[in-house]
């Protein structure tokens, strides 16, 4: 808490007496109306007076401070105004300081586990697994940047049915050839393939059940098909997380835990926590938790998702004890992660109530929804490149002089932001329609324009060339705009706890926006390099501080800092 909320709470707890708990003070929506509110609300019922009337009372019996400049009943709302000389000494004399840790270690430490993207081994990665991809690269960074130990796991769905799919294609199809391509995409040819054919050979259905049978019985000849098909997805796919900056502490493998999946199943139905349907599915019964009933073992003995589910959590419980579990699943699955979450409470799992699902919602092009079956997807790697190639054109018509190297260089580094704050801008739950062209704009809510800030504000320092700011006079920092940097600046620290608090990285960077449009409208309005040497070395403080606010914000979304555009 910082020292203004301090003297406030400590005014309004002297003229409350005991009245109330610790008082809780809100933002107000309009700078001028305040910079903290108290809300008066629930003290009407004990003083038996009109809200309106108790922020009167309390605005007359408090007197300003070293820190609070005026005090002002504004309806039923105690408002206090900040000394701004005070506010800008404090804010920007830590963010000096603390650099790069400027809001970082606030949180309680614990280990907190992060499970992203979880792609089945039969296809490439598609934007929708971007999505995943980097909102868990954020969370990561969010929960570490706070002082927790962040692990970041995955699932790699490397058996099944669908796995079945792209193998039979493959046998009927592929007269053993090798890859020609990136090798996931090589193996996501046979998926559509194969989905292609169905309609012609309807008896692959039967096929792909008696070939996963097969392979859960050990089959040499399909182990081996497996094997080599497994192989060739995990390689591309991995090449393409290291693409996007996913850092993986341990990748699970489904195939290697699938079988103590059943045993705990089939523990289960011994005794009496499960219980087989009609069809002869062990299935958990949970309606009377309004959730039905969950088949959690196919009645041939074959493993679906919940089952390996059901083992993976106590595995990971066990390599990691972790504190909190977060899945990163599409919310096209909330209603698995119900019934798994409920069957963890029944199965007595330590970690059982510490578990959540970030559910995110689709993403869509703008002509349609995709789908995977039939290759209308837009895969996450052809994506890369594509937005690389628009980058360098804009980056060509800028700047004529750059090598080749720099401008492939900076291409990536501003295609890769465009790609991953598009993305995050968005609340998790939303859907969106995703626009290549217009992610890498450079003006408006996208990541160029926030990069370009940072690269403008270092132009700035650059051109100033002095790299320490000593005995400041921040009562010069009295301008409009200079006094609304200052209000966003104090509140970053805040913002990133709501962030990791409501698992929405779309908080930091609506908040890199609103920052980056605040410094634009003050650089264009205010000169910071001048003759007045002492308003200049206030200005370049203030220039020092959101550069490195939006540094440290940038890098907690994963995306680069640049220096230049």
């Amino acid at each position: 808490m910082n020292k203004f909320k301090k003297s406030i709470i400590a005014s309004l707890d002297k003229v409350l007496a005991g009245k109330t708990g610790i008082p809780v003070l809100e933002k107000p929506p309009d700078p001028t109306m305040g910079d903290y509110a108290f809300p008066c609300f629930s003290l009407a019922k004990h003083l038996k007076k009109n809200p309106a009337q108790i922020a009167k009372d309390l605005a007359g019996q408090i007197k300003p401070d070293q820190y609070i400049s005026n005090i002002k009943a504004i309806g039923p709302y105690v408002n206090f105004f900040v000394n701004k000389e005070e506010l800008a000494k404090d804010i920007l004399s830590e963010i000096y300081q603390k650099k790069g840790k400027y809001g970082s270690g606030k949180r309680k430490k614990g280990i907190v586990m992060i499970e992203s993207p979880g792609p089945n081994t039969n296809k490439p990665l598609h934007l929708g697994h971007v999505r995943n991809m980097v909102l868990g690269n954020s969370l990561v960074n969010i929960y570490k940047f706070l002082g927790n130990k962040s692990i970041r796991v995955d699932i790699l769905n490397n058996r099944g049915v669908h796995i079945c799919k792209s193998m039979l294609a493959y046998e009927k199809f592929g007269n053993s050839k090798r890859p020609d391509k990136k090798t996931d995409h090589f193996v996501g040819e046979f998926y559509v393939k194969y989905a292609k054919e169905l309609p012609d050979h309807p008896e692959f259905e039967d096929k792909i059940q008696e070939m996963l049978r097969k392979w859960e019985s050990g089959d040499l000849e399909v182990r081996q098909l497996w094997s080599k098909m497994n192989d060739w997805a995990v390689k591309g796919i991995m090449q393409t997380y290291d693409r996007y900056g996913v850092a993986m502490d341990k990748p699970y493998f489904e195939s290697d835990h699938y079988m103590k999946g059943k045993e705990i199943v089939k523990n289960g139905l011994e005794r009496g926590i499960f219980e087989k349907d009609e069809n002869d599915n062990i299935v958990a019964n949970l309606s009377k938790h309004g959730l039905g009933k969950k088949v959690v073992l196919r009645a041939d003995g074959t493993s679906i998702y919940i089952t390996q589910d059901l083992v993976l959590a106590k595995i990971r419980y066990g390599d990691y004890k972790m504190d909190k579990m977060i899945y990163i699943v599409g919310n096209e699955h909330i209603h698995h992660f119900k019934v798994l979450f409920k069957i963890f409470e029944i199965l007595k799992y330590p970690f059982a109530k510490d578990c959540y699902h970030l559910a995110y919602g689709m993403i869509y092009l703008p002509e349609g929804k995709m789908k995977s079956r039939e290759g209308k997807v837009v895969d996450a790697d052809n994506l890369a490149d594509n937005i690389h190639e628009m980058a360098k054109k804009e980056i060509k018509k800028r700047y004529k002089e750059l090598s080749t190297s720099e401008i492939d260089k900076r291409a990536e580094e501003i295609g890769m932001g465009a790609i991953k704050f598009f993305i995050l801008k968005y609340d998790p739950m939303k859907d969106f329609i995703f626009n290549p062209k217009e992610s890498l704009s450079f003006e408006g809510e996208t990541g160029p324009y926030v990069q370009y800030t940072h690269a403008r504000a270092s132009s700035i320092l650059r051109k100033h060339k002095k790299q320490v700011v000593k005995n400041v006079d921040f009562s010069l920092l009295r301008t409009e705009e200079e006094r609304a940097i200052l209000g966003l600046l104090e509140q970053f620290p805040s913002l990133i706890e709501k962030s990791a608090e409501n698992y929405k990285p779309s908080l930091i960077a609506n908040y890199l926006i609103d920052l980056s449009q605040k410094f634009n409208e003050y650089y264009h309005k205010h000169q910071v390099i001048q003759e007045d040497k002492e308003l200049e070395k206030a200005r370049i403080l203030l220039v020092c501080c959101v550069k490195q606010v939006l540094k440290i914000g940038l890098e907690l979304l994963g995306i680069e800092a640049l220096e230049v555009m």
